[in-house]
């Protein structure tokens, strides 16, 4: 599968052009289609991933791994801590060296301030492409499998469509905000007018915003910021909902906890999918605190997508490493 992606990095969101991401669009659904008739695509054969994880994973790990086996490779997960990373070896020393041993390296490091410029670092002295598995700035292959969910259910042209993205309570840990940076990079691209809704304590950061205003105008897309869930969620075609901590705030674990806790009211439920439009769906990347930040009524309802969401990591990731490692 020659491609003009071969070799190619995939850190950022913008990392890709529309064209470019269109093909890896098309790639993905005929790779689905072959692995749903069990037609054999062992693009990838004898080849072989790393997969470095400073951050814990379900869905990311396995749908990399099964990936690369359905493409005929193999993966090999790596736990930061298993390795001696935290005993010398710079991120230059691993990107030369794993660029020789894999054919590939996958990273998940979502660590404040560290983790996009370890992967950015290692991608400049390795031979091989590097994929963001998730920094703290971006989350590529989630918004990929999120596109492609939003496209199956409500087509191609995604003009008018409004796409909410809301920050929601959660009562665990202080989540990065990856995601939502990520989704209002990417789908004015593709036709979308965002909404981003938030507390004014959870703000996303000032560059990102600001290149997001940029895709909007570009593209003729419609992008806003309010601070109303209710107001966010009125008339919207999807309703992309989950928590993240308030980082440009504070990075003080406890601080965050405060702030989270005024806003307990930024639940996912009935009331709020009510002021959707009525065949509006509602998404959320997963893990999600149920009955806090999304009633069990609506992630398990018939609005919800999330399953498609999660199905279609494989098939977007398999689209990637096909594109970027094939011969």
């Amino acid at each position: 599968m020659a491609s003009e992606l071969k070799g190619r990095d995939f850190i950022g969101d913008l990392d890709f052009s529309k064209a470019e991401m269109d093909l890896i669009l098309d790639t993905a659904w005929d790779l689905k289609k072959k692995q749903a008739n069990r037609e054999p695509h062992p693009i990838l054969r004898d080849q072989v991933l790393a997969m470095l994880f400073f951050f814990s994973s379900t869905r990311t790990r396995g749908s990399f791994e099964a990936g690369m086996a359905q493409l005929g490779g193999h993966a090999a997960f790596i736990e930061s801590r298993t390795t001696q990373i935290s005993h010398g070896d710079t991120e230059r020393e691993l990107g030369a060296i794993y660029g020789r041993y894999f054919d590939g390296i996958a990273i998940r490091h979502v660590d404040w301030g560290v983790g996009n410029r370890y992967l950015n670092l290692v991608a400049e002295a390795s031979r091989v492409p590097v994929l963001n598995m998730q920094c703290e700035i971006y989350h590529p292959h989630q918004c990929l499998a999120d596109v492609m969910t939003i496209i199956e259910h409500k087509g191609r042209d995604l003009k008018g469509k409004k796409i909410v993205v809301s920050w929601a309570y959660a009562s665990s840990y202080l989540k990065p905000i990856s995601v939502p940076q990520s989704l209002i990079l990417q789908l004015p691209r593709f036709g979308a007018d965002v909404v981003l809704a938030h507390p004014p304590e959870f703000p996303l950061m000032d560059d990102i915003v600001g290149e997001a205003r940029d895709q909007a105008k570009q593209h003729g897309t419609g992008f806003e910021i309010v601070h109303d869930m209710d107001e966010a969620c009125r008339d919207a075609d999807v309703v992309y909902a989950k928590s993240w901590g308030p980082l440009l705030t504070t990075t003080d674990p406890e601080e965050g906890k405060k702030l989270q806790d005024k806003y307990q009211d930024w639940i996912t439920d009935d009331a709020k999918m009510a002021l959707a439009h009525e065949d509006a769906i509602y998404m959320h990347p997963l893990p999600a605190d149920r009955d806090i930040e999304v009633t069990n009524a609506v992630l398990d309802g018939p609005q919800s997508v999330v399953i498609d969401q999660a199905e279609n990591r494989l098939h977007g990731q398999k689209a990637v490493m096909a594109l970027t490692m094939a011969d």
